[in-house]
C-alpha cells in the first residue's frame, strides 16, 4: 500500500518540484513520515529546500494521501544517495556502489564495486570485492541500494605527533 501511494506521489510531485528547477529524487513513506527527496545540479540550498517544502506541502494538502496525521521531511540526497530508480543507477554509473540483494540471490547477498553499467534490466557492478570480479543484477532482485562517499587518502601524520628516532628520546616540558 505505501509502495502505491509514494508511486502516485512521486508521479503528482515531480512536475510540482520540477517548475522550481528541482528533480524529485524520491518519495519515500515510513508510517506517518513522506519523505521527500528534490536535487539539482550544483545541489540545492536552504532556499531550495524551503521552497519545495512550500509547494509540496500545498500539494499533499490538496491530494490527502494519507489519512491522519503525518510528518513531512523534504530533504536533499547526501554524499551517499539512495539508488531506487533505472535514473538513479545511470545517473550513479562509475561510482562505487553498495547493492544488497534479495536473501538468496547469487552471486552474494551485498556487492560493492563500480557501477559499470546500468540498462533497463539492471545493473552491472564490478571489482575485486564482486565474486567473478563482475555480477549483473536485475533490478527485481535489488533490495536496496546507495552510492558510498570514499574519502581521500589518509593525511600524513603531523610532525608534532611523528614517533621520535629510536634512540632519541622526545624533549618534554614540566
Amino acid at each position: 500500500m505505501a509502495e502505491g501511494v509514494a508511486e502516485m506521489l512521486y508521479d503528482e510531485l515531480s512536475p510540482i518540484v520540477g517548475a522550481l528547477g528541482l528533480e524529485l529524487v524520491d518519495v519515500e513513506l515510513t508510517g506517518a513520515t513522506v519523505r521527500v527527496t528534490v536535487d539539482r545540479d550544483g545541489g540545492v540550498d536552504l532556499d531550495g529546500l524551503a521552497d519545495a517544502n512550500r509547494v509540496v506541502s500545498g500539494a499533499l494538502d490538496r491530494l490527502d494521501p494519507i489519512p491522519g496525521r503525518y510528518t513531512l521531511e523534504v530533504s536533499s540526497p547526501g554524499l551517499e544517495r539512495r539508488l531506487r530508480r533505472p535514473a538513479h543507477f545511470t545517473r550513479a554509473l562509475g561510482e562505487t556502489v553498495s547493492v544488497w540483494l534479495l536473501p538468496g540471490t547469487p552471486p552474494a547477498r551485498r556487492l560493492q564495486g563500480r557501477l559499470a553499467d546500468a540498462d533497463e534490466l539492471g545493473v552491472r557492478v564490478e571489482g575485486p570485492d564482486v565474486p567473478g570480479g563482475s555480477a549483473h543484477v536485475a533490478y527485481d532482485t535489488i533490495e536496496r541500494a546507495r552510492t558510498v562517499f570514499e574519502w581521500g587518502a589518509k593525511p600524513a601524520p603531523s610532525p608534532s605527533r611523528a614517533k621520535a628516532p629510536k634512540g632519541r628520546e622526545r624533549a618534554t616540558t614540566s
